[in-house]
């Protein structure tokens, strides 16, 4: 066990980004094509081919992707689809390879990269047709985690953000992983001090093994988030995925107990300017995982392991080059 999302059967990821613009774009590739669904309770998604996902529609994914840059990430998917079905990914048409890769947007065109492409649009245009293409090209079992990726712009209000990653097995047996990148409204962290809200899930030390305090002071419910005193967006988005088998309603009961795990982890979460967005697939490698007590424990474990991905992406990211930039964990905590 890698402690990765790649831990399930039939999962790879890959990660490209644009140091100078500050952002990046991350892919989730199949090795198969896959059941999935997703929820969204941000309010304010940016996303592509999401409705596909709703269990009264048919079809299969080929790949998840995530993306930095907001409306103009999502090109993204355009780059990571020509690399599918250059693969041969998809279902077949006319000797056509039509892969489907779904997406969704974090906004990071405030953190200090050029983004040249906003100033002069004739002159430059976006990078994420070829993050998309480059991140699908390095898919594999083993990838960064914290500044990399869809994480590589990503804030929370008071640390650096990035992307993260965790998997655990269930008490039947099946594999359950997360990704996300944590581009948060709020914060992983409780109040000013080394402890992620997410302390209680974590497995050894995986991020600082510093628990919980021993009491969440009045302080610490005081509530942060980006937007004051200056409007301000955000958005965090995630992947669950297990080896069980589901049909595409059960994957939608499961991205609504993932989402779960971004309450466990960030707060607040879910507000008007968020994108916050979860998606759930299913690679069939196991047998079925429908049943009421089974999927309970597969959506339960994979809100946990949410969590720990939530803090992880927080723990491993580096701070931006710049003099504005937050300062990452390890810069205001140190670690183990």
């Amino acid at each position: 066990m890698r402690n990765l999302i790649t831990d399930v059967p039939g999962v790879l990821v890959g990660n490209a980004q644009d140091a100078r613009a500050a952002t990046g774009a991350t892919v989730a590739v199949f090795e198969a094509s896959t059941v999935a669904s997703v929820a969204t309770l941000g309010g304010a998604p940016g996303s592509r081919a999401v409705t596909l996902l709703e269990p009264e529609a048919s079809g299969l994914i080929d790949a998840v992707v995530f993306s930095g840059g907001s409306l103009y990430g999502l090109d993204a998917a355009g780059g990571a689809t020509s690399v599918l079905g250059a693969q041969g990914k998809g279902a077949q048409f006319g000797g056509l390879s039509l892969p489907v890769a779904v997406q969704a947007i974090l906004f990071d065109l405030m953190n200090g990269g050029e983004k040249d492409w906003l100033k002069e649009p004739m002159k430059h245009r976006p990078p994420y047709w070829d993050l998309g293409r480059d991140a699908a090209l390095a898919a594999g079992k083993d990838f960064a985690l914290g500044t990399a990726g869809a994480g590589y712009g990503a804030t929370t209000v008071n640390l650096k953000g990035g992307l993260g990653s965790a998997s655990a097995r269930t008490g039947q047996g099946f594999t359950v992983g997360a990704l996300v990148a944590v581009n948060a409204v709020g914060g992983a962290t409780i109040d000013d001090g080394p402890h992620f809200w997410a302390g209680a899930y974590e497995r050894g030390e995986e991020f600082g093994g510093h628990g919980w305090p021993s009491k969440v002071s009045e302080s610490a419910l005081t509530l942060r988030f980006k937007g004051l005193p200056a409007p301000a967006t955000a958005t965090t988005i995630a992947l669950v995925a297990t080896d069980a088998t589901l049909t595409k309603a059960e994957c939608k009961r499961l991205a609504i107990m993932a989402n779960d795990g971004l309450s466990k982890s960030l707060r607040p979460i879910h507000a008007p300017n968020d994108g916050d967005t979860v998606f759930a697939a299913a690679t069939g490698r196991m047998g079925p995982g429908g049943e009421p007590p089974v999927l309970t424990e597969i959506g339960t474990v994979a809100a946990d392991c949410l969590a720990r991905a939530v803090a992880r992406g927080v723990y491993e990211a580096a701070a931006l080059p710049y003099k504005t930039s937050l300062p990452d964990y390890r810069q205001r905590f140190g670690s183990k």
